[in-house]
């Protein structure tokens, strides 16, 4: 009989699709990247407990083209800084991706707002401008002009906060308690320069980033990062605690409690 596709695996091929995926080289990416003080009690009105705001009320845009053998991808994640149990980090709204290889294994496997969206990076001699759209809006837009040469930063490691759930059969709850992940990026920085421009937010129903105004710039670049990330389960968070956010997940807040009618496939 020929092979059946959808048949299962062998342990020597998933162990095969294990070792290739982590050996993976360093894959590096050209981005902008904005941070600025916004409304600290909008920023505070967005986290989900036990996510607690920071010192300080930043928030952060990253706009990035991923150099993919045969595969460029465009990156984004517009989030906000939170602290967790003595950890600060930062906790994504929402991750516009180009490809829908690079939606699953985020959402799946972290629990990352991962979004199918348009993400552009243009750069015309010293003038910058690099946006994320959804549903025909450019909910954030970067735009500016190279103001010089940065030092590049040492390697760091950084963290993102994710809550990973399953929303419940029945549309109450979900099926499990969440989880809580902090997600470890080690980074590092090949070429880094200043940008001097402005970010502007526009009003989007599906992304509502205008939300979350820009007070004052803090910085604005353009660099060239890699970087590997790592996932750890931190702990399970009181469902009915998260529940009303759920929502951020998704455009339509119905659709969490989408079901399909009695007997339909």
């Amino acid at each position: 009989m020929a092979r059946v596709r959808y048949g299962a695996r062998t342990e020597a091929e998933i162990a095969a699709a294990r070792t290739a995926s982590s050996r993976l080289p360093d894959i590096w990416s050209t981005g902008v990247v904005a941070i600025w003080e916004t409304d600290p009690d909008a920023l505070a009105a967005v986290l989900p407990p036990p996510l607690k705001p920071t010192g300080r009320p930043l928030a952060r845009v990253n706009i990035s083209k991923v150099d993919l053998p045969g595969y460029p991808l465009g990156a984004g994640s517009f989030a906000v800084a939170a602290a967790h149990d003595g950890v600060e980090g930062w906790y994504p709204l929402v991750m516009p991706m180009t490809h829908e290889r690079a939606l699953i294994g985020g959402r799946e496997v972290f629990g990352e707002p991962k979004k199918l969206g348009e993400v552009v990076v243009e750069r015309d001699g010293l003038v910058v401008r690099a946006h994320l759209a959804r549903h025909g809006i450019a909910f954030v837009e970067v735009r500016g002009a190279i103001a010089g040469e940065l030092p590049l930063p040492e390697p760091t490691q950084k963290t993102d906060f994710y809550f990973k759930f399953l929303p419940a059969v029945d549309g109450s709850g979900f099926d499990a308690d969440p989880l809580l992940v902090h997600c470890l990026r080690n980074e590092k920085v090949r070429r880094l320069e200043r940008i001097t421009g402005d970010v502007v937010l526009r009003e989007s129903m599906y992304d509502p980033v205008a939300d979350l105004p820009v007070r004052r710039i803090v910085e604005i670049t353009l660099g060239e990062k890699t970087s590997d990330q790592r996932g750890k389960v931190v702990e399970r968070v009181d469902a009915q605690a998260l529940l009303p956010y759920v929502h951020q997940r998704y455009d339509d807040p119905a659709q969490v409690l989408d079901a399909p009618p009695e007997g339909s496939a």
